[in-house]
């Protein structure tokens, strides 16, 4: 009988890309690989069971070998519903923790895991001013936040930053540049991406 996984992994990657002009960001092209391939290659090596949450047809990802997780909640609710789906994921699959991070950043920390460290942790880092911003899909869930998570979320909260500041998230400051969340949301964060690569 196999271990049930320490740290369960899930990308999340049920954004519209609206700003992209729709699809998925994941499939944009970095340096020649799909920009999710490129998180996939930082992610998996730090996490037991590595799937991704996305809506629509799942069809779309089985290059990638991922079990693919639809939203719990119906409604096309942002990424928290995403965060509920990998921890509902990992309770099933018996590991106590879930690691989150959005597809479309393709430079995240290769030790994210370790540092984020124990409980409930948000992945945080200077902006050009130097001030801190919290990143909260990039973070380490505890699966008993089901129920909490399920609750808030059916009771109208869509922000995931604020329902992790609620449940008393640690921020974990990762201060080296440039900026390992930088996150693609436009044509021009694609081009600095590449430059970037």
């Amino acid at each position: 009988m196999s271990l049930s996984p320490r740290i369960a992994g899930v990308i999340l990657a049920g954004g519209r890309a609206t700003r992209m002009g729709g699809g998925d960001k994941g499939a944009l092209l970095l340096g020649g690989q799909p920009m999710l391939a490129h998180v996939i290659a930082r992610v998996q090596p730090q996490v037991d069971a590595l799937a991704l949450n996305a809506n629509g047809d799942p069809a779309r990802f089985a290059a990638y070998g991922l079990k693919v997780l639809p939203d719990p909640i119906q409604g096309h609710l942002g990424p928290l519903a995403g965060v509920l789906a990998a921890i509902e994921h990992a309770a099933i699959l018996g590991a106590p923790r879930v690691l989150t991070v959005a597809a479309d950043t393709p430079f995240l920390p290769r030790d994210l895991v370790q540092r984020l460290g124990e409980g409930l942790a948000v992945a945080a880092s200077p902006d050009p001013e130097g001030r801190i911003r919290s990143h909260p899909t990039a973070a380490l869930w505890p699966v008993s936040l089901a129920a909490d998570l399920r609750q808030a979320l059916e009771g109208g909260e869509r922000r995931v930053g604020r329902f992790a500041d609620q449940m008393g998230a640690r921020r974990c400051l990762f201060p080296e540049q440039p900026d390992p969340f930088f996150n693609v949301n436009t044509p021009e964060d694609l081009a600095l991406a590449e430059a970037r690569l």
